[in-house]
Formats: structure tokens, sequence, C-alpha cells
């Protein structure tokens, strides 16, 4: 045997268990998720690229905004008697990281981190959200990030290997 013959009876015994490999994935169902056909359910403390704001509990105390290690919430307050009014709450989502400290900080249990993870935008600006741009709703629920009365709320999360392949 020479050194040449050897080297091809190597390789080709690779190549050979590669295509086995292959062959035997072949014809198994897939288990790739058409995304924006078919979505799976997420996280029940899922930390979403967005903030839910409850005006009723914010008190204008700013711990949300001063926990935040980006500088991403302002809050603008005014005097009203002996509380504040916010008048204007904003979050830069794009400078946002999703730590949750603010959720954290929160003692009046005013801001929320958001379920929803498909807030792209095209342009800068778009990217902060403002007073009623941070209200609950059915297009942006509350996580339950810090809370878990409310997690168990929220529907249960899917995984692939839960899915029902019937369909």
């Amino acid at each position: 045997m020479d050194g040449g013959e050897l080297k091809f009876q190597r390789y080709g015994r690779g190549i050979v268990q590669g295509m086995a490999v292959t062959i035997r994935y072949l014809f198994r169902h897939p288990v790739t998720t058409q995304y924006p056909e078919q979505r799976l359910t997420t996280s029940r403390r899922l930390r979403g690229n967005e903030l839910v704001w409850t005006e009723a509990r914010c008190t204008g105390c700013s711990t949300c905004a001063k926990a935040c290690p980006q500088g991403a919430i302002l809050i603008v307050t005014a005097p009203a008697g002996d509380k504040l009014s916010v008048e204007k709450y904003e979050v830069d989502t794009g400078y946002c990281i999703q730590c949750g400290l603010c959720v954290e900080a929160c003692p009046y249990e005013a801001i929320r981190m958001g379920y929803s993870y498909e807030r792209a935008k095209y342009r800068r600006g778009e990217l902060v959200q403002r007073d009623d741009m941070l209200a609950a709703s059915e297009a942006r629920p509350a996580s339950g990030y810090m809370y878990p009365d409310e997690a168990a709320k929220l529907p249960a999360q899917t995984l692939l290997v839960d899915r029902d392949d019937k369909d």
C-alpha cells in the first residue's frame, strides 16, 4: 500500500459517515419554526424591548430614572400641592439595555418590563416612547418579570419540542 491509497480510504470513510448523518436527518420532521407565520409563546418573565408605565401609580419620585445605568428614562415633574405631578415621562429604548433595574427600584410598581420583543423601528427618533405610548394595552402587555403572581396569569411558554406538528 502506498501513502496515497491509505489517504483515500481515510477520507472516503469520513465522507460516507457524513452522508449517513445527512440522510438520517433528511427523513426527520423539521423543527424549524416559520417565524412570521408561526410564533411561539415567550417566557412569562421575558424582559422585552419596551417598558410599560402606569401613570396612576407613578408619584414622580424619579427612582427608576436614578436606577437606570444608561440614563434612558427622563421624568419631568411639577409640584401639585404636597405631591408631584408627572408632566413628561420618556424612555429611550435605543439606549435601554433591558436590565430591569428600573422595575426593581420602583417602590410603587409603576413601571414594568414589557412582554413584546418586536419593536424594531426605521428611525432613531421613533425609539423614544412617551407618556401614552408606555401604557399597557393588548398590544403592549406587561411581563411577569419581578412579579411572580402576575406571571402566573400569563400564557405558558411554548417550546419547539412541545409544538403540535400534526397541523
